[in-house]
């Protein structure tokens, strides 16, 4: 009876677990061989993240945040922002300097550049690893 009575509890535990706490990893598109425009629509169309950009940079890079409940994940860092851009595409808004290229994304995670970079090397992704402040980390795919 004991056994039973803890497996119901588990049971009716697991089930009121939110299914957000369930992570949606990046890895795969991260590998970088997508467009800007298929990457932010695709986390878009499943309501990963709020299509509006809530920043758009001089470069162009438009910055995008994770819908409430979202639990977005890069290489096992918990991402905090979206990033995207495409070249003539009416999803992206344009900023007042050169873009950083034709088409580009990524995400911005919490974890160190070393801890980053470790996490990559060796999937056969071509990101770039990028500092952006102490423990905060950018991924980033780009084609010219």
């Amino acid at each position: 009876m004991k056994r039973f009575l803890s497996s119901v509890l588990l049971a009716l535990a697991a089930a009121a677990l939110p299914l957000a706490s369930y992570a949606t990893a990046l890895d795969v598109p991260l590998a970088c061989n997508e467009s800007g425009h298929q990457f932010i629509a695709d986390l878009a169309d499943q309501q990963l993240i709020d299509p509006k950009p809530t920043r758009v940079e001089s470069n162009s890079i438009n910055a995008f945040s994770p819908t409430s409940g979202a639990n977005l994940t890069a290489y096992g860092f918990r991402v905090f922002a979206v990033v995207g851009y495409e070249k003539d595409d009416p999803m992206f808004r344009v900023g007042d300097g050169e873009p950083v290229a034709r088409s580009a994304y990524g995400v911005v995670v919490f974890g160190s550049e070393a801890k980053v970079r470790n996490a990559i090397a060796g999937t056969g992704s071509t990101a770039i690893v990028h500092r952006v402040a102490p423990l905060i980390t950018a991924i980033f795919c780009k084609r010219s």
